[in-house]
């Protein structure tokens, strides 16, 4: 039986090993990926963690801040934005009065104000009028007004810092120090800012940008807490506003290679301290925000500030709170995204950064987090890789839920309970990539090695032992094995003195009407067809696969054998006769043959003997003869026993059995009296008493069915010449084949 050659091949690469290597490249790959690029999986991560934190809010506080808000309201009340200067300093006068900590504005005074008087009375004289001013005129000035506001209080003005201007930024004013490499390294830089008129912003106490880091969904997850721009270090408007409400003179920056902490990798920035407050940073200076909704945080509408009784209605909400002032009104475009809301005012992020400072509450991301999880990922993956390679897509998908649940459920758990950022997606989506690679290949490979197993074996074995053997390739071990097997032999009696007046197609037909039922037969019990030798037919049973019985089904299948030829003899002048051998005995089964051509066979003393006892169904004159070996597994059967024979090559005797029908001819009475009366017979030849055992053959002659007369003239002839010629006293009955 020979095999295609890329069954060959795959029997060198076992399909768990293929499916092993494939994954393990997969496995390398992704792990290289996340090792050198541990931001690739963001877009998922992020929106992981907002889900995190819509269900795990940081706690509510009574917050040290509030919200002064330029809203719709007030827009409604004190007319279009943006209103005059002299507006803006009513509103931080009464900060100051109900005893604001600090005043940051989230809005930026670039521009003089269009609404000045004293911008009125400076155009009116350009035109020629004449106007007299009194003692108080430079109340007229409103920016001169909001300056004076702001140096009398505790004032910081924002700015934006921006690459799309190269204008100077407000000059810092405050200090920041450092330890380790300059931070001007691996902070954020801008080109320029859009600042505040040189009046105001000298007149405040400090100077902090408001401009948020952006992200591909515009969701403010971070927020630089200090940036470059030119040559100096600016503070984000709330830690400036915080510093301010300290009364700390400035900042100090940790960096990763600063004494004591710790060092290693690229220089970066580990956290800044304000005042007594510590805050853990990246190494880039952006902290992780984690929002609460500020849901206990006063918002005061910038019109109810202006109110005649707002002075003794809000003091004990303002008193020492840092006040922001900030918009919500739509058309001020100052609206931004959060984990917790798709649009909340800008102002509010800056109040959560002040409320999360003071509070102490922070997610950290530690640095062995990043290694844990590679490390992790190996395993489980390699765990993933051999659950994929030896079972089904069924397994592979419950192991893959659990382990990627238990990702997740590690993560959740530590950003609950301990406030530990700890990002699964990358482990994950290496899991599940290992799974969408691995289960469609090995499907892929599985199918193909059942179209080969198919291809391979379909011609030689019955179609449900083909669909076993592709459902179980694992059963099918090529390459060579030793088993105990059921071999038959079967040929055609006369075959050339049949075929030399027969033409070549003449010649062809009848083979092939010969094999077909013949190989029917022996498929449909289960054989596996070795070969076709001529008019001869080699075959097996219980390889590749296990066969119960074989034994048995290999005398069965030889019984329908007969039947065939019988039925095939109905429609021929000219009858055909079979000799069919059977042996049962162990052999050497797998692909055998040369390293040119080789194929799935079996060899071994077992299969050569099922070859002479094939040959001696001829002399014996019988259609079906079985060992001994054969016959002692098969007991329901009608078995006559032959002869005792040593057979040509072989030293030891082998007994032979004929099969003469199944179990309702060996039940029979007649074949009982017949099976008694043989027995009988036999006894008295290998005892030597050859008269005797003459007189008993006579009997058996009148009597015997049509498949013993050959059978009975052999033993006549050879009763006559040791009658004539009796043998010595080494006599045993065992007869020496002199012919294969």
């Amino acid at each position: 039986m020979a095999l295609p050659l890329d069954l060959r091949r795959r029997t060198r690469l076992p399909l768990p090993v293929l499916t092993a290597l494939a994954g393990a490249v997969v496995l390398l790959l992704c792990l290289g990926v996340l090792r050198a690029w541990p931001t690739a999986t963001t877009v998922l991560s992020n929106p992981l963690f907002d889900t995190y934190q819509r269900l795990h809010p940081r706690p509510a506080t009574e917050p040290p801040v509030l919200v002064v808000d330029i809203d719709e309201a007030s827009i409604t009340t004190l007319g279009q934005w943006p209103w005059s200067r002299s507006v803006i300093a009513r509103m931080v006068e009464r900060l100051q009065a109900m005893g604001a900590a600090a005043i940051g504005f989230d809005v930026v005074f670039s521009e003089p104000d269009r609404l000045s008087l004293a911008r009125a009375v400076e155009a009116l004289r350009a035109q020629g009028v004449a106007i007299a001013l009194p003692p108080t005129a430079d109340q007229l000035d409103s920016d001169q007004v909001l300056a004076g506001a702001l140096a009398a209080g505790n004032t910081v003005l924002g700015f934006a810092l921006t690459d799309e201007s190269t204008a100077r930024p407000p000059p810092a004013r405050a200090g920041f120090a450092y330890g380790g490499t300059d931070p001007r390294r691996y902070l954020p830089h801008f080109s320029g800012a859009v600042s505040n008129l040189d009046l105001l912003q000298t007149a405040a106490q400090g100077a902090g940008f408001f401009s948020f880091t952006t992200t591909d969904d515009n969701i403010i997850r971070t927020m630089p807490l200090a940036a470059v721009a030119g040559t100096a270090i600016y503070p984000a408007l709330a830690i400036e506003s915080l510093r301010a409400a300290l009364g700390a003179k400035g900042f100090m920056l940790r960096g990763n290679d600063a004494s004591g902490e710790g060092g290693g990798g690229a220089p970066g920035m580990t956290g800044l301290r304000v005042g007594d407050l510590d805050v853990p940073t990246e190494p880039d200076g952006r902290m992780r925000l984690y929002y609460s909704g500020m849901p206990n945080m006063t918002v005061i509408s910038a019109a109810r500030l202006l109110e005649a009784d707002a002075v003794d209605r809000l003091q004990p909400v303002v008193e020492g709170r840092i006040a922001l002032v900030g918009t919500s009104a739509i058309g001020l475009r100052d609206i931004v995204a959060t984990p917790l809301a798709s649009a909340t005012p800008g102002v509010t992020v800056h109040a959560e950064i002040i409320d999360q400072i003071v509070a102490g509450v922070f997610l950290h991301e530690p640095d062995w987090s990043h290694g844990v999880l590679l490390l992790a990922t190996l395993l489980c993956g390699v765990m993933l890789i051999a659950v994929t390679t030896r079972s089904g897509a069924l397994a592979s998908a419950l192991l893959l839920a659990g382990l990627t649940s238990g990702f997740v459920a590690v993560s959740w758990h530590a950003f609950s309970a301990f406030r530990v950022i700890i990002d699964p997606v990358g482990a994950v989506a290496t899991l599940v990539l290992l799974f969408l690679v691995l289960t469609p290949l090995r499907l892929a490979l599985e199918n193909r090695e059942k179209r080969l197993v198919k291809g391979a074996f379909g011609r030689y074995l019955a179609p449900a032992l083909v669909e076993r053997l592709a459902r179980e390739p694992s059963a099918l071990r090529l390459g060579g094995e030793t088993r105990r097997l059921t071999v038959m032999f079967s040929d055609i009696r006369g075959f050339t003195t049949l075929s030399e007046g027969m033409d070549p197609q003449s010649l062809t037909s009848l083979i092939n009407s010969f094999l077909t039922p013949l190989t029917d037969v022996l498929l449909r019990r289960e054989a596996t067809i070795d070969k076709y030798i001529g008019d001869a037919i080699m075959a097996f049973w219980n390889a590749p696969l296990d066969i119960d019985r074989h034994e048995e089904k290999a005398c069965r299948a030889a019984l329908d054998m007969a039947k065939a030829v019988e039925v095939l003899n109905e429609s021929r002048n000219e009858p055909i006769r079979i000799g069919i051998g059977l042996n049962s005995g162990d052999a050497c089964v797998g692909n055998l043959g040369s390293a040119q051509r080789f194929s799935y066979s079996a060899l071994g003393d077992s299969i050569n003997l099922a070859s002479r006892i094939e040959g001696l169904t001829k002399l014996y004159g019988v259609t079906i003869a079985v060992s001994d070996f054969t016959r002692q597994a098969v007991p329901a059967l009608a078995f006559l026993e032959i002869d005792n024979v040593r057979v040509k090559g072989r030293t030891a005797p082998v007994r032979l059995h004929a099969l003469m029908g199944d179990e309702t001819l060996a039940g029979s009475h007649a074949f009982h009296d017949l099976a008694a009366r043989h027995e009988a017979f036999l006894s008295l030849y290998r005892h030597g008493a050859f008269a005797d055992a003459s007189a008993a053959l006579q009997g058996l002659r009148q009597t015997a069915p049509p498949q013993l007369v050959g059978l009975y003239s052999l033993y006549a002839e050879r009763l006559s010449a040791l009658l004539a010629d009796p043998p010595g006293d080494g006599w045993d009955g065992v007869y020496v084949a002199k012919t294969k």
